[in-house]
């Protein structure tokens, strides 16, 4: 068993009232702190209050203390390897000038010692400083220094990002569904869409689109003519509320086009969901973070007078 303490700490130019009022945000569809869609969102079973359950990722917890615009723990559930509790609380410094603290103390057991040592330590140390950094921009209208990710955290990252989950071709791709008459071959691929990553289907098809030419659009759909080697095939991008699907169909109608497929088709469904979950980090990793997001809608707000939909949440994106 090893005992842990980590302790991150930073003063904002703002005042704790404006910072407390960005936690009492945390989980909510137009989170301004937590680090999406760069990382996986944090998500709880209700509102931000004692007894929410969730987490973020592979990362469970639960609310045990909440007192609004200052102070919210989290606790580990018992017998999961790394048992204890993270703190996020608001401290003011004068008018203008507040401390925001993340203190995590917890045992590791058993090969999550390994785990927190190799991997852990470093994406928490990250994340929660990006969250600093989220405040900063929030609340104080820029950060001066953003957190930088080590060689180290980028791999982690690359190699411990979501994969897509193989799906019937959705009812809503029509355009994909009606392409083709009786094809041969069809399949699916879906990843969630996370906050401020973004739902015009052309964002999603750049490199397809300057090899194969664009059919139709429709109703968040794009297909596309990937005709190749006497195959008749069509590609599509679905983007909806909550995710993206690419979907594929292919008639081989010929001899040439049988044995060329019969081939090819081992290797598709790899490389059509590595093109998608490659597409889907990279656009996680360009999209403005949860803080830019909050400044922007603030600024929306200001100008029409009105609240301005908030750009984090499902509803909308």
């Amino acid at each position: 068993m090893t005992a842990v303490r980590n302790v991150h700490e930073r003063v904002i130019e703002a005042p704790a009232a404006a910072v407390g009022a960005l936690l009492d945000r945390l989980s909510a569809a137009d989170d301004p702190i937590f680090p999406t869609p760069a990382w996986p969102r944090m998500r709880l079973d209700g509102p931000l209050a004692v007894g929410a359950d969730g987490g973020h990722g592979p990362i469970r917890y639960r609310v045990t203390a909440y007192e609004p615009g200052r102070r919210v723990r989290f606790d580990t559930p018992p017998g999961g390897g790394l048992d204890g509790y993270h703190e996020l609380t608001v401290a003011p410094l004068g008018a203008e000038r507040c401390r925001v603290r993340h203190v995590l103390e917890c045992e590791v057991r058993g090969l999550l010692r390994l785990q927190w040592a190799c991997a852990i330590r470093h994406i928490h140390d990250t994340m929660v400083e990006e969250i600093f950094d989220n405040i900063e921009r929030a609340a104080a209208g820029g950060v001066a220094r953003p957190v930088r990710w080590s060689p180290w955290v980028r791999l982690l990252h690359r190699l411990d990002w979501a994969r897509p989950r193989a799906i019937a071709i959705p009812a809503a791709a029509q355009l994909v569904r009606t392409s083709l008459d009786r094809p041969d071959y069809e399949d699916a691929y879906r990843m969630e869409l996370l906050p401020g990553m973004p739902r015009d289907p052309d964002a999603w098809t750049p490199v397809l689109r300057d090899a194969f030419p664009v059919l139709a659009r429709a109703g968040g759909e794009l297909l596309l003519d990937v005709n190749t080697a006497g195959l008749t095939a069509r590609a599509s991008i679905l983007v909806d509320e909550h995710d993206v699907t690419l979907s594929t169909v292919v008639k081989a109608g010929s001899l040439r086009a049988r044995l060329y497929w019969a081939v090819v088709k081992r290797v598709h469904p790899f490389m059509a969901r590595t093109m998608l979950r490659r597409t889907h980090r990279a656009l996680a990793l360009a999209a403005p973070s949860a803080g830019e997001r909050s400044r922007a809608a603030t600024g929306r707000e200001s100008a029409t007078g009105s609240p301005a939909a908030p750009r984090g949440s499902r509803s909308d994106e």
